[in-house]
């Protein structure tokens, strides 16, 4: 299994618009959660193991967080082409049975992943109440194989500092994944 890492974007990035389906067709934009104080996107897919292992842990945080005031949003980049198991229709399925709380939106094209810099999934960037990235990095140190459990201990507290109003740690670990499955010649 070979690991890509996120490309660790600049901090102080402003957030890229987008303007995505979820698989009923529904579309959310940036300007959906400009009233919320932090947003999380987050670049994940259904066969992913390194999604996988975290997949019951990220619905928690998410049912932990979002109360609290973080908008959260993922978003699944795979060419569907090649990996029929990412399809819109299998992520309706896969956010259902995961426990998913927040919109999973499909970037058919490929263009938001590009213009986040998204380079694996899972990718995580958290911006600030002025959408500037304040953490791109890992859930936590835990990895499909290892005796680890997945707490999201690194991104818990990047988003208790934001929602704090404190300075988020400088320290950022970059996440490891599955390399986006980029369509024949667009590789981000």
């Amino acid at each position: 299994m070979a690991a890509t890492p996120s490309k660790m974007v600049p901090l102080g990035t402003k957030a890229p618009y987008f303007r995505l389906p979820d698989p009923s067709g529904k579309y959310y934009s940036l300007d959906d959660f400009a009233d919320k104080p932090a947003l999380l996107v987050m670049f994940i897919c259904n066969h992913c193991p390194y999604v996988k292992h975290i997949r019951s842990a990220l619905a928690q945080f998410a049912r932990d967080y979002i109360p609290k005031g973080l908008a959260i949003v993922a978003i699944n980049s795979n060419d569907i082409t090649q990996y029929p198991e990412d399809s819109p229709e299998k992520m309706a399925e896969e956010a259902k049975e995961a426990g998913y709380i927040f919109p999973y939106l499909f970037d058919e094209t490929q263009e938001v992943a590009k213009a986040y810099g998204a380079a694996c999934t899972p990718d995580f960037f958290l911006f600030d109440r002025e959408r500037k990235l304040v953490y791109r990095g890992q859930f936590d140190d835990s990895r499909p194989g290892t005796a680890l459990p997945p707490t999201g201990a690194d991104l818990r507290e990047a988003v208790d500092a934001v929602l704090e109003g404190r300075p988020v740690p400088a320290t950022q670990k970059p996440s490891l994944g599955c390399n986006i499955k980029w369509k024949q010649g667009a590789a981000g």
